[in-house]
């Protein structure tokens, strides 16, 4: 049977039939309507009547604000995965403590001298620091000290002819080879340290320390290029180390940007390195197998020179390659 034909017979039925829920849904709303104009809010008053006039922030969130932020959290097809912007997370460790403030570095001169009885013996500055070396007496021992060294619970900073600078992580001092007197010592009338008033001024450079005779004699040249060495002769050198200190000034080489040794200048025939047959000029390259480009290697050769009983030294003299041995016995 067609569509319109059933239609046709039951067409009354059809439009009673709508009009009886068209009536349902309107008796629906206006119940609800009136209900909500006759309700009584929490304060007593009915919902339907004046309400105070608000302004401001109060009368702005009454209006209806849409906001996707639901929907952008998660993935709406993932029912897994949940929120995809977790909260951030809280650091339960204690806080780091504060850095301490930077040393003063920046008036190094005005430095305090540092604590305890040390003492310059020497130095050997360089144009390059790194290859700047001192003597530092601590009361009971001496040691050799460059730029980084380790020295006192402290490191080197920067070495002078007359001073040697020491940082710390709290401290930042200096040691004078020609202290002065302090402002209180001089109201009270006391006495300079001992060291001010008799020290003579440094040695210019190139001037060499007088060699004494016991070590002379315990120097044997056999040939231009050999020599036998007494080991007393040796621990006398490490005692009194400004004979090596002050026998040349020292200039590191460099080719093609790279160090290839250090050029002695300064040697006289009389200073220590001229009676072991170093000439002026000559490039130091090795101290037995060590190479002396670099200032942490020249130390170590020189730490051994005490147990050492051959020393080999290689040396380029003008221009051409020279081995220098010595037999220490």
């Amino acid at each position: 049977m067609a569509f319109d034909v059933i239609l046709k017979r039951y067409f009354p039925a059809v439009i009673l039939a709508l009009v009886a829920v068209a009536a349902y849904f309107q008796a629906s709303g206006i119940t609800q309507i009136v209900g909500t104009a006759l309700a009584v809010d929490d304060k007593g008053l009915l919902a339907g009547g004046p309400a105070p006039l608000k302004t401001g922030a109060a009368a702005a969130s009454n209006h209806h604000q849409t906001s996707a932020a639901k929907i952008i959290e998660r993935n709406p097809f993932d029912s897994v995965v949940g929120n995809l912007n977790p909260p951030p997370v809280v650091s339960t460790t204690a806080a780091e403590p504060d850095a301490p403030p930077p040393l003063a570095t920046e008036d190094p001169y005005g430095a305090p001298s540092c604590e305890g009885s040390h003492k310059i013996v020497t130095t050997a500055v360089s144009s390059d620091a790194a290859w700047s070396f001192a003597l530092l007496f601590d009361g009971s021992t001496t040691k050799m000290v460059r730029q980084g060294s380790d020295y006192a619970d402290k490191q080197v900073w920067f070495i002078r002819w007359d001073r040697v600078w020491l940082i710390g992580p709290s401290a930042f001092c200096q040691i004078e080879m020609f202290p002065t007197a302090t402002p209180e010592a001089s109201a009270k009338g006391a006495p300079a340290a001992k060291s001010a008033p008799t020290a003579a001024p440094p040695p210019p450079p190139g001037t060499p320390a007088a060699v004494p005779e016991d070590i002379k004699k315990s120097i044997q040249k056999v040939s231009a290029t050999e020599y036998n060495v007494d080991r007393s002769a040796i621990d006398k050198i490490l005692e009194n180390q400004q004979l090596i200190m002050r026998s040349a000034r020292i200039v590191p080489e460099t080719e093609n940007g790279k160090t290839v040794g250090i050029r002695l200048f300064g040697v006289r025939q009389d200073s220590l390195l001229g009676l072991i047959g170093i000439e002026n000029g000559d490039r130091l390259e090795r101290i037995n197998g060590f190479d002396v480009a670099s200032p942490e290697k020249a130390l170590e050769a020189y730490a051994r020179l005490r147990s050492a009983d051959k020393l080999t030294v290689q040396v380029n003299r003008r221009g051409q390659p020279t081995t220098l041995d010595f037999h220490i016995k």
